[in-house]
């Protein structure tokens, strides 16, 4: 985009602000010369420039840049919204989201790219169902040479970050809110809500996963209730439901511990344990790969998730895995790249202040405490 669009709106910004343009400069760190100079055409504005110029204004860097390109995420959705009982949990979803995505995108600008693993071709298959098998296959295959086990990892957020570097994030949103994934200039990010049912939730980050991996949408793709009987007939909902179950109850795996095995209440309750799945499921999976009878699986089926990490004494780790899915999580990752670009000299503390909800002078002084010495001041 050219310089003049940016000098255009670093002056609407100016004027807006009610300030002149020397203080305007201090209040970004900018020389007054250099905003001058900048202003006039002979300087160009640095990525850091823009940077605090963006964040003292109260604007996103692609919008200096003249990049108004993405529609509103609202109007993208209006089916969600305009139901009265998923509007504000989804409103909230999609506030978070920008917020985060836009975080993102900041950090890219000033170098510090997001490096997502995905898939080097989309599934080839016929039927929805097997596209989300060979994502599952694939995708099972780099967490493995990664050193990743998804079957048996409680808390898949690290997982995903490290496997595939997509950004997760975990906030609390009412009216139970399953979740989203959200792609935008080779950025993505997975959203989902905090819950007192962590199997669900589980279930939603391996589903998300598999929107990103299946480039759905390729914007904002909501899930505001996965289970939802008329949601879950849309083709980018099997595949993704079918790359969920393949991820987390992957058959060649679920077939060696479960062969052989007598049926026994507390046989299958150690599964669901070690697996870190509702009994539901499980017992559905055990019944479609032939491992389990209709009448065990409907049986089994009506165990909760409680009475199995009961049966085989394991109701402490249950009742922690409940702690950890109800607290909320900001992208670990993202918070690795905004404080290196503070510790870089390429962004001040707010950035990373903001990101977290912490006070910059209070996290400066922590930073003094512990004896670092801040390269920026906010």
């Amino acid at each position: 985009m050219s310089g003049d669009v940016i000098v255009q709106r670093v002056r609407q910004l100016i004027a807006r602000s009610g300030r002149s343009q020397g203080e305007f400069a201090a209040l970004v760190g900018l020389d007054p010369a250099k905003m001058s100079k900048s202003l006039s055409g002979v300087r160009r504005f640095t990525s850091l420039d823009l940077a605090r110029i963006a964040e003292v204004g109260g604007v996103t860097v692609d919008w200096l840049l003249g990049r108004d390109d993405a529609p509103a995420l609202a109007a993208r959705h209006s089916s969600v919204l305009a139901d009265p009982v998923l509007a504000e949990p989804a409103e909230k979803a999609i506030e978070e989201a920008d917020r985060l995505m836009q975080f993102r995108l900041d950090l890219a600008f000033l170098g510090y790219e997001q490096h997502a693993v995905l898939p080097p071709s989309p599934p080839t298959h016929d039927l929805w169902i097997e596209q989300g098998r060979q994502l599952a296959a694939w995708a099972l295959d780099r967490a493995r040479k990664a050193g990743a086990d998804p079957s048996h990892t409680r808390d898949l957020a690290d997982l995903i970050e490290d496997v595939f570097g997509i950004d997760v994030a975990i906030s609390e949103l009412p009216n139970g809110f399953d979740g989203l994934a959200y792609s935008r200039k080779q950025s993505w990010l997975i959203l989902v809500g905090t819950s007192a049912v962590p199997s669900r939730q589980r279930f939603t980050l391996a589903h998300e996963l598999g929107h990103v991996l299946a480039g759905d949408d390729q914007g904002l793709l909501m899930d505001a209730d996965i289970y939802d009987a008329r949601h879950r007939k849309h083709s980018s909902e099997i595949r993704a439901n079918a790359f969920a179950t393949a991820f987390l109850l992957p058959q060649e795996l679920l077939e060696a511990e479960a062969s052989g095995l007598e049926w026994t209440e507390e046989a299958f309750a150690g599964l669901v344990v070690r697996w870190w799945v509702s009994p539901s499921a499980l017992a559905w999976r055990l019944h479609n790969l032939g491992l389990l009878s209709m009448e065990l699986c409907a049986r089994f089926r009506r165990m909760t998730t409680e009475q199995a990490a009961l049966l085989v004494g394991e109701l402490g780790a249950f009742t922690e895995w409940i702690d950890a899915a109800s607290r909320p999580r900001l992208p670990q990752l993202l918070l690795r790249d905004a404080f290196k670009a503070y510790l870089d000299g390429n962004a001040t503390l707010r950035p990373f202040a903001n990101l977290i909800g912490v006070d910059s002078d209070v996290i400066r002084r922590a930073l003094e405490q512990a004896g670092e010495e801040p390269p920026l001041t906010s």
